[in-house]
């Protein structure tokens, strides 16, 4: 039997963020999911030391005013994207401007700058991760899906789809189903070769 996991990823991130400075026994604080506290000066070599760690699990400290801007920006989109009703109506752009207190122009600029794509890419993407996601168990058809996600059409969802995976929502199905199958025949070899 295959089963789908879950992952709660600030859960994870914050565990291990946690092992890892604990491991190095500096004294801090982990003011939230995202922020980060040492009740000592660090110097600089010590943040690169610590990151290089880090950036081995996909973890990074952000230091600089518009990276945390925009690490702040990601996180409202993430929030938005991964609501478990429909996706919220009202534009993202407002959300966003009055979540973090900016103009809508000048998180988009910032937002660039440092990531060299737009906030509007970055949104497509993470759609399509939640999709991915959602297609993956198997519990929503591709028209709840798409107006989970708040497209306008199952039309409009699948060529986002196409468009940044490459497949459309119905060969990424056929291609998850077929890799479940695969485990399901090798476990069941395995069983069989070890059970003779």
């Amino acid at each position: 039997m295959v089963y789908y996991v879950k992952y709660d990823m600030p859960a994870i991130c914050t565990h291990l963020v946690q092992e890892q400075l604990n491991s190095i026994g500096v004294d801090y604080k982990l003011l939230n999911v995202n922020e980060l506290a040492f009740n000592q000066v660090v110097s600089e070599d010590f943040l690169t030391t610590l990151n290089g760690h880090l950036s081995k699990l996909g973890i990074e400290i952000v230091a600089s005013q518009k990276s945390m801007l925009v690490q702040k920006i990601k996180e409202v989109i993430m929030q938005l994207v991964g609501i478990e009703d429909k996706l919220i109506l009202s534009k993202t752009s407002y959300h966003l401007a009055k979540t973090l207190n900016h103009g809508y122009r000048y998180l988009s600029a910032i937002f660039s700058e440092v990531t060299f794509t737009t906030i509007e890419n970055y949104i497509i993407l993470q759609k399509i991760e939640k999709a991915k996601e959602m297609v993956t168990t198997g519990d929503f058809t591709f028209t709840e899906i798409a107006w989970k996600l708040n497209y306008s059409s199952v039309a409009h969802f699948s060529t986002q789809f196409k468009n940044t995976t490459g497949f459309t929502p119905s060969h990424f199905k056929k291609i998850i189903n077929k890799r479940r199958l695969n485990l399901i025949e090798g476990t069941i070899l395995n069983q069989t070769i070890f059970t003779s």
